[in-house]
């Protein structure tokens, strides 16, 4: 394998993104409902909603992170939310997980200032579970995460 290099992604770099987002997806039993297009309109328009990194090898893309900002007065400080990290089976094992975390923490203290980083884990992925636990992640106490879909976004409307 030739040796991984880990970039932020390009509007340019969208398809090759929104693939290894379909991997994830796939790999995690999602529904994978994003497009190039919707994540070039997302992420590189006037005010982008995420930042992304590629690692690729040999001209593939073999690894993606996806992630933005958040602030919590909690933690007094800005941080990181990683929605999507996907390693590709070809370099799992490697530490290309690990690499695409610190180069998205490296990136999120220089443009938000963050402190911290945050994800979720689904329940079932038990390797996944295992990969966090050894890099020092804890459950948050006390916490459940909630969500209001996009039917319920939208009654917010005009509230």
């Amino acid at each position: 394998m030739d040796a991984i290099t880990i970039r932020r992604a390009v509007a340019e770099d969208m398809e090759q993104l929104n693939e290894a987002l379909r991997h994830l997806s796939g790999e995690i039993g999602d529904e994978h409902g994003g497009t190039a297009g919707l994540l070039r309109k997302a992420g590189f328009g006037d005010n982008p909603a995420f930042r992304a990194l590629l690692a690729e090898a040999g001209g593939l893309v073999v690894g993606a992170a996806l992630y933005s900002p958040v602030f919590s007065t909690v933690m007094a400080s800005a941080g990181v939310y990683v929605s999507d990290l996907w390693v590709a089976d070809s370099t799992r094992g490697q530490g290309l997980g690990k690499r695409l975390l610190s180069a998205v923490a490296e990136d999120a203290r220089t443009v938000w200032n963050a402190g911290y980083l945050k994800l979720a884990v689904y329940d079932d992925n038990d390797g996944a579970r295992a990969f966090y636990d050894r890099l020092g992640f804890a459950p948050m106490a006390d916490e459940t995460i909630m969500l209001l879909d996009q039917s319920g976004f939208e009654s917010l409307k005009g509230q």
